[in-house]
């Protein structure tokens, strides 16, 4: 009967399931993955670790500057797999690893998201100017230059929040960065 003892979920159960994935060591996990994602001329976005049932999820975010193709994302996944099987730093539970690169609603925050995103329409906000958004012409690492309303803008890194990526439904101009599919 629903709600009984009997089905009510066993702490010791629940506590173990959540320990599991947070005595794995993320940070740990970067370390050794890093200089194999750099090697394939990727950066690192991101790891998590979850639980799954019995198992741990291992979600590794890659990117580099001409994207990242489905190839691409199973070779460093075989990469990654065989650098984390000599070192034990998924302890003694077994894992599933997932390699993908970043979706379009990644929060724009470090300059090489804004230069990947070159050509792409974004919403941002910007100290003194509130919400502005704009067609990203160039990036660099001092700052982000947008096309306002037909007007070209300079933004240092200092005075924007994180940028969104807006959807399009067709091909963004490639007179202003964007590849012909899309990136």
């Amino acid at each position: 009967m629903p709600g009984s003892p009997r089905h009510a979920p066993r702490p010791r159960q629940a506590e173990q399931a959540r320990g599991s994935a947070a005595s794995v060591d993320e940070d740990r996990i970067a370390e050794v993955i890093e200089p194999v994602v750099t090697a394939a001329g990727m950066d690192l976005e991101s790891v998590r670790v979850s639980a799954a049932g019995r198992r741990r999820l291992l979600r590794v975010v890659v990117d580099s500057d001409h994207g990242v193709s489905l190839d691409d994302a199973a070779a460093i996944s075989r990469q990654l797999s065989a650098a984390l099987d000599t070192v034990a730093v998924m302890g003694d539970f077994p894992y599933t690893l997932e390699v993908s690169s970043p979706g379009v609603d990644r929060p724009l925050t470090d300059p090489r998201h804004w230069r990947r995103a070159a050509g792409r329409l974004v919403q941002v906000t910007v100290a003194d100017s509130g919400a502005v958004a704009g067609r990203i012409v160039s990036a660099d690492s001092a700052g982000v230059t947008l096309e306002v309303e037909g007007e070209r803008r300079r933004f240092g890194y200092a005075a924007l929040g994180a940028g969104a990526i807006q959807v399009e439904f067709g091909h963004p101009p490639t007179e202003l960065g964007a590849t012909r599919d899309g990136h």
